[in-house]
C-alpha cells in the first residue's frame, strides 16, 4: 500500500477531490495508465488516503471533462480517442504563430492607441510619453474552448494598420509582414501565474487557477523591438513546446532558469 503524500493530504485552500482530480488528470495526460484502466476506488483510497466520497467525486469531475468512461461493474476507464499528449514542435516562432492562426478564431476585444506601460515602453526602446498600438484578443479553438488570451504592444509608426477591422481578418504578424517588418531575433519568457476573475472568465477557467504565461519580444532584422507580446493559457488544456539545436544548447537560446529572490 503506497502511504499518502503529505503535500496531498493537507494542502490548504484547495479540496482533497479537486487534489486527486489534479494529480489523476496529470497522468492521464502523461499516458500512465498503459492499459487504460484506473485503480479501483479502494484502491485509490489507500493510495491517497482519502475516502470514498472524495474519490468518486474526483472520479465523477474527470468524467464530465470527457477523461474517463464510468462503466457499471467494470470500473473507470481512459476515454478513448484522447489527443495526443504531445506534438512535433514547430521550427519557427512564425510558424508557430501562423499555426496557431490557423487552428483557431479571433475575437477582437480591444484595440487602442495607448501609452504603455513603463517596463513595456522601455522594453520597445520608447520615448517617454510616447504610444503605442496595444491589441487585446481571444483566440478559440473552432468550434471550441478558448485557447489563449494575447495582449500586445506595436510601436505606433509601424502598427497603425493593426485596426480591429484589419485584426479581426489578419493577425497582427501577418500585418506587419506586409507593410514590410521582417522579424528577427525574439526573447521569450514563460512563467505560472493565478488566474484573476478577468482572464478566468474570458478563458471558461477556475479564479485562481493556474496559467501558463509567454511573454515575447520581437524585434526586426535591425534589432528593432517591433512587438511585446503576452499570451495567457489555461495550464490544464495548453502546453508549451520547444527545440533546441545541439548547437545552441549552452547559449542562452536553451532558456536560462531565473529565481526572484525576495
Amino acid at each position: 500500500m503506497n502511504s499518502p503524500t503529505p503535500a496531498f493530504a493537507t494542502a490548504k485552500g484547495t479540496s482533497l477531490h479537486r487534489q486527486l482530480f489534479l494529480v489523476l488528470r496529470d497522468q492521464i495526460s502523461q499516458g500512465l495508465f498503459a492499459d487504460g484502466a484506473l485503480p479501483g476506488e479502494e484502491a485509490l483510497c489507500e493510495r491517497f488516503g482519502v475516502s470514498r466520497v472524495t474519490v468518486r467525486r474526483a472520479l465523477a469531475d474527470l468524467a464530465a471533462q470527457g477523461l474517463v468512461e464510468r462503466r457499471h461493474g467494470k470500473g473507470t476507464f481512459v476515454a478513448p480517442n484522447l489527443p495526443l499528449p504531445r506534438r512535433v514542435p514547430s521550427l519557427s516562432v512564425i510558424d508557430s504563430l501562423r499555426k496557431t492562426a490557423q487552428e483557431t478564431e479571433v475575437q477582437v476585444l480591444e484595440v487602442t492607441q495607448a501609452e504603455p506601460p513603463r517596463d513595456v515602453a522601455s522594453l520597445l526602446l520608447l520615448p517617454p510619453g510616447a504610444k503605442a498600438m496595444h491589441a487585446l484578443r481571444l483566440r478559440s479553438h473552432i468550434g471550441g474552448a478558448p485557447a489563449l488570451l494575447t495582449d500586445a504592444w506595436v510601436p505606433q509608426d509601424i502598427g497603425q494598420r493593426a485596426t480591429a477591422a484589419a485584426l479581426k481578418k489578419k493577425a497582427l504578424y501577418e500585418i506587419l509582414m506586409a507593410q514590410g517588418v521582417q522579424f528577427g531575433r525574439v526573447v521569450q519568457e514563460i512563467s505560472a501565474v493565478v488566474a484573476d476573475p478577468q482572464r478566468a472568465g474570458l478563458l471558461k477557467t477556475e479564479v485562481g487557477g493556474p496559467m501558463l504565461r509567454l511573454v515575447r519580444l520581437l524585434h526586426d532584422m535591425d534589432e528593432r523591438p517591433v512587438m511585446y507580446l503576452t499570451a495567457y493559457m489555461p495550464a490544464e488544456r495548453s502546453r508549451i513546446l520547444m527545440e533546441i539545436p545541439g548547437a545552441t544548447v549552452n547559449t542562452l537560446t536553451a532558456g536560462q532558469i531565473v529565481h526572484d529572490v525576495p
